[in-house]
């Protein structure tokens, strides 16, 4: 047996034990909301300050990015919780724009842990909600000017929907996590729909929402606001306006956070913060800076080097397309390399022929996690659906043994694109943010 962590415990010690807790260990998932509501009202859980609560299949933590951004701008403190982390668990986390310290996570799980295991009354948690728990405990502790939540499944049976949100952003949906949340949009949208509360302002920046979205704001009387009806965005090649609702921002300067599938992200944060603009006012001039600050590691991110080297979490068909047309914008690379590590249980097929005219060659990586296809069985799939002749493939141990064997092929004009899980570009980022030198440039 190993003994319960206390106050004077290390952060891993907690998540170790957190993973042991339950049986279905740290990639457990048991939708319910009744065994962490029960411990949340144990600990008198409540976020003193408005709360935005964001859905969606991507997009989500970008809109996250950008709305803390400009909060931080406009001179609030903020919190944001979101997930998975790249590389450091602290990473969940954010006050202020700054991960959490590890010490204040420890005190938060010795509270979760002493409200779960009540005598005679001990409720099981998950890993995710046991340390949601202790993130939002935290959170409320800081007393911030506004919590951000992320979504980390679905919204209707997700632990932060213990929650009662101010205002609720629903960005795309598409199919992930079907086995889970239904193998249809509609199925889907109904799970995201979840985290709307009556009354209160629902952002819903998806073009085209399936009908269980606007159903269920309309049934339980939430404030829909539907991109192209209640707001909408335009721009040209140097800048962008926005309009809703009685507001209006012109000449906007594109967000930092690259991508074309960022202004839709965008165009809901400014729907959000104008509906919240009684609560939380917020100047133009923090909104200019507030995208041209924001910062977000593996969406799209590009770190110049020779070759270039692109990270982007990228993980179900839908956000794999956005990063296909991405680099389709980049411009002309003589070769372009993949880094490809991702789990077993994704739509693989359509994820690799969406970049299959687009990479020259690929490098497929087992992943550190029971979940991962190996790299080997990535290859394998790949070799079922390839009709070019041109290309090649190989499989490797880890994404930063398959980064040195593509850094190896590059020549300084190349570029490499790493993708297909938080793990593959948290493998490459864990050392730090690498600047590349292929061999023909090295002194």
């Amino acid at each position: 047996m190993h003994p319960t962590p206390t106050e004077q415990s290390t952060l891993q010690d907690w998540l170790a034990y957190c993973e042991r807790q339950h049986p279905k260990g740290i990639h457990g998932i048991e939708l319910g909301l009744d065994r962490i509501r029960t411990v949340a009202q144990r600990l008198q859980l409540k976020l003193p300050c408005p709360v935005f609560t964001v859905a969606g299949t991507n997009g989500k933590g970008s809109t996250c990015a950008m709305l803390e951004s400009i909060l931080l701008q406009a001179g609030y403190r903020t919190a944001v919780y979101s997930s998975p982390h790249l590389v450091h668990f602290e990473e969940r986390l954010r006050l202020s724009g700054d991960p959490v310290a590890a010490t204040k996570l420890v005190a938060a799980m010795a509270h979760v842990e002493s409200a779960r295991a009540q005598v005679g009354a001990e409720i099981e948690l998950t890993y995710f909600e046991f340390t949601t728990l202790a993130c939002l405990l935290v959170s409320a502790w800081e007393k911030p000017d506004a919590v951000i939540l992320e979504v980390g499944l679905g919204g209707r049976l997700d632990a932060v929907n213990i929650i009662d949100t101010d205002c609720a952003i629903i960005t795309s949906i598409d199919l992930d996590h079907m086995e889970l949340l239904g193998d249809t949009r509609e199925a889907i949208g109904y799970e995201k729909a979840g985290i709307m509360r009556t009354g209160r302002p629902v952002i819903v920046s998806d073009p085209l929402p399936p009908h269980t979205v606007i159903d269920h704001a309309l049934e339980i009387g939430a404030d829909l606001w539907q991109v192209g009806r209640d707001f909408n965005a335009s721009g040209d090649k140097q800048q962008w306006a926005w309009a809703g609702r009685g507001r209006r921002y012109a000449g906007l300067g594109y967000p930092a956070l690259r991508g074309a599938n960022q202004l839709v992200n965008a165009s809901g944060v400014l729907a959000a913060l104008t509906a919240m603009r009684e609560v939380l006012p917020v100047p133009a001039q923090a909104i200019r800076n507030g995208f041209a600050f924001a910062q977000l590691p593996g969406r799209f991110q590009i770190v110049p080097g020779q070759p270039t080297l692109v990270l982007d979490v990228a993980h179900n068909p839908h956000s794999v397309a956005a990063l296909a047309a991405n680099l389709d914008a980049m411009g002309f690379f003589p070769t372009t390399h993949a880094v490809c590590g991702a789990m077993a249980d994704k739509d693989l097929q359509p994820m690799l022929q969406r970049l299959l005219p687009l990479v020259d060659k690929w490098y497929f990586s087992d992943l550190p996690t029971p979940r991962a296809a190996s790299g080997a069985e990535l290859q394998a799939r790949w070799q079922a659906m390839n009709a070019r002749h041109d290309t090649q493939a190989s499989a490797h141990s880890s994404p930063s043994a398959a980064l040195q064997a593509a850094l190896a092929a590059s020549t300084p004009a190349d570029r490499i694109v790493v993708f297909g899980s938080f793990y593959t570009v948290g493998g490459i980022l864990e050392n730090g943010l690498p600047r590349l030198e292929a061999p023909h440039v090295q002194s």
